[in-house]
């Protein structure tokens, strides 16, 4: 089984009632339509306010979506939903989550600081990868904030040089960060690769305060990469090398469980 993350940012807060309706009216049901036979679980989490002093790593404002897949999306390394109709998109779709316009689905990466932040989707095994700190963590030792973090390695950067950085010298030092409750990570399935990212790993903290304790008030010590073209942590670019979002433990929205109508207070 395979785990995917798609984590989407809006452009302008203002496209937040649309986008919101859209997904919650129509989008959920035809992706269930189209997907029932393949797709075992089906979640969405709102992202909750950034932490102060988060706006230097450009995070994510609006959702992450969590799809469990029976068997792969794609056909011949191309996401393929097999289906009679065709899907329905708001006007303005690409430009409100930072797409090229013309394209309902990402081709390529083009983020960057100032803008747009593209979707991110990545695909990986459901099972993690690597688990840094915290394994056997239970529901009753606090509450947690979830730091979802999605990198590539800069152009150039052979990966498994990239990987060796970050496995044996990166993860070893953040988990010394104060307050890090769980830290853990999955890697991008080999084949094929959709999209560019190669890993993407979750960091929990109490609240938004002891992120901000953690990661901007009292930093661990960190080793820069020699390959590194961005001299902070993490030594990715934000928005270009390195995309990230704030959620809570819980989904939003179970759509196969509990796929309600579309019902509005008026």
């Amino acid at each position: 089984m395979l785990r995917s993350y798609l984590i989407l940012n809006l452009s302008d807060m203002n496209h937040l009632p649309l986008m919101e309706r859209w997904l919650l009216k129509d989008h959920a049901r035809e992706t269930i339509g189209q997907l029932d036979p393949i797709l075992e679980r089906y979640t969405s989490y709102r992202a909750v306010p950034a932490p102060e002093g988060s706006e230097r790593f450009c995070p994510y404002n609006w959702r992450m979506t969590e799809h469990w897949w029976r068997e792969p999306p794609w056909v011949g390394g191309v996401m393929d939903h097999g289906t009679a109709f065709g899907e329905v998109w708001p006007p303005g779709y690409a430009s409100i989550v930072g797409m090229p316009e013309g394209a309902a689905r990402s081709a390529g990466w083009a983020g960057s600081p100032g803008g747009p932040h593209p979707p991110v989707m990545i695909f990986v095994q459901s099972r993690r990868a690597d688990d840094f700190v915290g394994k056997g963590l239970t529901i009753d030792e606090g509450t947690n904030i979830r730091w979802i973090t999605a990198h590539k390695y800069p152009d150039g950067v052979p990966v498994d040089e990239g990987e060796d950085w970050f496995l044996n010298v990166h993860a070893k030092e953040v988990a010394e960060q104060s307050g890090l409750k769980r830290f853990f990570s999955y890697r991008q399935v080999e084949q094929p690769r959709l999209g560019a990212f190669v890993r993407v790993s979750e960091l929990w903290y109490d609240n938004a305060d002891a992120w901000r304790k953690a990661v901007v008030e009292s930093p661990a010590e960190y080793t820069q990469p020699a390959w590194a073209d961005y001299d902070r942590y993490p030594f990715l670019q934000p928005a270009v090398d390195f995309v990230c979002q704030f959620l809570l433990e819980a989904p939003t929205d179970d759509f196969k469980r509990y796929l309600r109508p579309y019902i509005t207070t008026a």
